[in-house]
């Protein structure tokens, strides 16, 4: 008989017929659910269960989706059952809790990893997956590094399983909808893009040592890190901003989203020359250790620009709205966020504007419509239905914009880039490529 597993990767969907016999027409809801289309049922472990929790909730608990929650999966213990019980009010069984994601990854039965790690989990978390014969769904950025940027898709290819980045607007039906018009040229011949976002973070607590918070698991969450003593407000979202041993600055935090968008819209790959201008420019004296404020430029072949203007702690709406993509193009423009598009004519009048959606904007985490299709993309992808919208190969190039965008701050200057290979020339920016790791950490595939 063929078993779940091989049918899945087989990538065969539905169409296998199940017989109600007597006894199972007397089942309860939850018992039928776990026969009827079991071949093709596939078996999710989230990991990470902090902002993006609400995200998961409508995509796994779908009827049509038919994946059952093996595993909530977070070494903060007050988060496992947090996510537990909101994910109780979604689905009619109980998933179990799990501190250790690699015994997750161990479990056999389990088919999807959903991770939503913190930074510098991403890569290796993801490639374990892929050893053990997972699909993973990766939140950005996919890596911490351009290091693990290559890795990443070479495991994905030698392993042959789907790796979805979770660049969630590349499933919303507006953004698919206006790329589609620019290629087809509604606004001429594009030729820049400006990747926009502001925000209003506050102060940050300066570092001090602290005890480890109660029920953390602090050796687990550093993981592929460095070792080092726990520092207050670490744990908790603020290891974004506290050096480069956890996290990708706002660069990776948000301008991935955005700057996917704008390579999309303009049709390219790799750039060649990338150099930023970025500084502190706010709360000088407290906990935040990277720039806060950055305007990049990417230059491409064919005299392409794309600009990313990021303000962390600056709220001021310099393109009418908190964040989004600007598109210019001989004939007109466009402007495009996760909730619609408003395209105008080469004079700026509006032409067409698209039905906002319920997509949400600044918030932290949460869902809407295009991460739950996103993650149904991906479900679908696997059993062979459609094709992933953001296929870790090419995300990974999107990616690559944000490490390029961070080593220039970090050297204090631009370099060339080279557009076909994607590496780059400058020897001192190079010496960031990869990242130091904690002994028998390091990824490999």
């Amino acid at each position: 008989m063929t078993t779940r597993r091989s049918f899945i990767n087989k990538s065969i969907l539905g169409g296998t017929a199940l017989a109600l016999s007597n006894t199972t027409m007397g089942m309860a809801a939850s018992s039928y659910r776990n026969i009827i289309g079991a071949n093709d049922r596939l078996n999710v472990a989230v990991a990470g269960l902090g902002r993006r929790l609400g995200a998961y909730y409508a995509p796994i608990a779908r009827k049509e989706s038919n994946v059952r929650l093996l595993y909530l999966c977070d070494v903060m213990e007050k988060s496992r059952l947090n996510a537990l019980k909101n994910f109780k009010e979604h689905i009619d069984y109980t998933p179990a809790l799990e501190n250790d994601i690699r015994k997750v990854i161990e479990d056999k039965e389990v088919d999807i990893l959903v991770n939503a790690t913190p930074d510098h989990w991403h890569t290796p978390g993801s490639i374990m997956a892929l050893k053990a014969g997972k699909h993973v769904y990766v939140e950005k950025p996919c890596s911490h590094n351009m290091n693990e940027n290559e890795l990443l898709v070479a495991a994905a290819k030698k392993f042959d399983k789907r790796v979805q980045m979770g660049n969630q607007q590349r499933s919303s039906l507006h953004t698919i909808e206006i790329i589609d018009q620019i290629h087809k040229g509604v606004i001429g011949d594009v030729y820049k893009a400006v990747a926009f976002y502001s925000n209003t973070r506050g102060e940050t607590p300066v570092q001090k040592q602290a005890a480890v918070p109660t029920g953390l698991d602090w050796e687990l969450w550093q993981g592929p890190a460095p070792r080092r003593a726990y520092t207050s407000e670490t744990w908790d979202y603020n290891w974004h901003w506290y050096g480069w041993n956890y996290g990708t600055a706002e660069t990776g935090n948000n301008a991935t989203h955005e700057l996917d968008i704008a390579r999309w819209a303009l049709g390219v790959e790799f750039p060649n020359y990338a150099e930023v201008q970025a500084e502190k420019r706010h709360f000088k004296n407290d906990g935040w250790e990277m720039y806060d404020t950055m305007y990049a430029t990417f230059k491409f072949d064919d005299d392409k620009v794309i600009n990313w203007d990021g303000k962390s702690r600056n709220g001021y709406n310099t393109y009418g709205r908190g964040r989004g993509t600007l598109i210019f193009g001989t004939e007109g423009s466009v402007l495009v966020d996760r909730s619609n598009y408003v395209l105008m004519d080469r004079s700026g009048k509006v032409i067409k504007q698209s039905e906002e959606t319920a997509e949400s904007g600044l918030a932290l985490g949460g869902g809407g419509d295009s991460s739950t299709a996103h993650m149904v993309n991906f479900f679908e992808a696997i059993r062979g239905k459609e094709t992933l919208k953001a296929p870790i190969e090419d995300a990974s190039v999107s990616m690559a914009m944000v490490h390029y965008a961070n080593m220039a701050y970090r050297v204090g200057r631009g370099f060339d880039i080279d557009a076909k290979s994607g590496r780059i020339y400058d020897r001192e920016a190079m010496q960031l490529w990869g990242r130091e790791y904690a002994p028998n950490w390091e990824p490999k595939i």
